[in-house]
């Protein structure tokens, strides 16, 4: 930020930002300061609109942002926080003739821990199915001391091609795993054990200790990577299957 990519824009406009978590072991927070956006697509998918200032983002996940850009002709940061820190990077959108400040590469305060607010206030632009022909049920176990992960299930995923699929997922461990599914999206259908009709996703946070349920239809066959996006999580072990009868 002491040295910012500038990005240029039209002044009073609107511009759809896409961003992109490609840390292998870091969230994010995006804030827009005093300005606001409007939350449009998670991962991809759409969702029924809504205006935040300040948006979370674990690894892997994407998040579509329409933002109205200032009329007195001003430039606007959008800045990313290294959650529970204060490190922060980000770009300038700046229209012709705009004053472009540097800024520190510091906030003034750390960025909160990533819970599920957010997510909670995620409703899906498209329906679909909010239970499971098949269900399995996921726990995510590990802990600090030794550097240890992995995912047990009760039985193999493996399903049935066309078949519509509940996995719920329990984080025992005290760190936060953001689960991703490869090949397929899935909807959120329970935050904690509390139903909701949530987004359409590929990569869903679990905090600490919490838990969720999401439906998957399996409609692209093949024996696809279900992990943690924490890479190191990933690579001590936090890595399933998601895998289709008859699929080798």
């Amino acid at each position: 930020l002491d040295d910012p990519e500038v990005v240029r824009v039209e002044s009073g406009g609107r511009v759809r930002l896409r961003v992109i978590n490609g840390a292998t072991a870091t969230a994010f927070w995006i804030e827009l300061g005093a300005a606001s956006g409007e939350v449009v697509a998670v991962d991809g998918q759409p969702v029924q609109p809504f205006m935040a200032s300040r948006v979370p983002l674990a690894m892997g996940q994407r998040v579509d942002l329409v933002l109205t850009l200032p009329k007195d002709g001003s430039a606007l940061p959008v800045l990313a926080l290294r959650e529970g820190a204060r490190e922060r990077t980000g770009i300038i959108l700046a229209p012709p003739g705009a004053k472009v400040a540097r800024l520190t590469t510091t906030a003034g305060a750390a960025a909160p821990v990533i819970g599920m607010d957010f997510e909670r206030k995620l409703r899906s632009a498209a329906a679909g199915p909010d239970a499971g022909q098949a269900t399995y049920t996921i726990d995510l176990t590990g802990t600090m001391a030794g550097y240890q992960w992995g995912m047990s299930s009760d039985k193999p995923i493996v399903v049935r091609q066309g078949a519509t699929v509940a996995v719920t997922m329990r984080n025992r461990s005290m760190m936060a795993h953001p689960m991703h599914l490869h090949g397929h999206r899935f909807r959120v259908v329970a935050l904690d054990g509390q139903k909701v009709s949530g987004a359409w996703r590929d990569t869903l946070l679990l905090p600490a200790m919490a838990s969720a349920t999401v439906v998957v239809e399996a409609n692209n066959p093949g024996r696809w990577a279900f992990h943690c996006h924490h890479l190191y999580h990933m690579a001590a072990g936090m890595m399933g299957t998601f895998a289709y009868e008859n699929v080798g």
